[in-house]
Parts: C-alpha cells; sequence; structure tokens
C-alpha cells in the first residue's frame, strides 16, 4: 500500500487500464477524484459503480454530491433517491437517512429555483 493519495490512485488507474472493473474499483476511483475536486472524472467512475452494482448505496451517495458539486441538482437527486432505494433494501438504515437529509437540503436550497 502507498501512502500517497496520488500512488493511490495511480494504482487504481492501473488496475482499470489492465482490464479489472468493478464496483469497489470505481467507488475508490471516485472518491479519489472527489477529494481532488475532479467532480466529472468522479462521477464518471461512480455512475460506472452503480451500473456494476445497483446496491451499492455508498457508490449512489458519493455520485449525488459529485453530481451536487457539479451543480447538477436532477442528477444529485435522483442518485440520492436510488441510493436511498438502495439503502432501505439492503437494511443499510444509516445510509438511508443520510442520504434522505442530503435530499432535504437539497429541496431547501433549491424551492423557488425554477
Amino acid at each position: 500500500m502507498t501512502g500517497s493519495p496520488v500512488g493511490l490512485r495511480s494504482n487504481l488507474e492501473a488496475l482499470l487500464a489492465s482490464g479489472q472493473d468493478n464496483a469497489l474499483l470505481r467507488f475508490t476511483l471516485g472518491n479519489e477524484c472527489l477529494k481532488t475536486d475532479e467532480c466529472a472524472t468522479a462521477a464518471e467512475h461512480l455512475e460506472r459503480a452503480v451500473e456494476l452494482d445497483p446496491h451499492y448505496s455508498a457508490a449512489w451517495r458519493q455520485l449525488g454530491k459529485a453530481r451536487a458539486a457539479l451543480r447538477d441538482n436532477d442528477g444529485a437527486r435522483a442518485a440520492w433517491t436510488e441510493g436511498v432505494a438502495a439503502a432501505e433494501r439492503k437494511g443499510d438504515l444509516q445510509a438511508a437517512r443520510e442520504m434522505g437529509v442530503f435530499l432535504r437540503r437539497l429541496d431547501k436550497k433549491t424551492a423557488g429555483k425554477t
């Protein structure tokens, strides 16, 4: 394991380039991109993560965050709504509550803006 986030990201990208692709890899890459404010790239990886595993509530949560950072309120709302459903199906009530809070904050933020 490397001590550097850049090293981690390079290692993950090398795995992806070698043909490995799975939800955890994409989730981790998405998180690394969010840490460096590369929100569009993060969203791409996180979208792939939820395509590979639609029940991955943490990936839905982070996808919503990436889309919100891109000011894609509709996309964030859709991701968190799917995330709540995925979390509830898995019994992950904490994640469902957390995304519910994000949705309420988004609704307050966008209230009256049409």
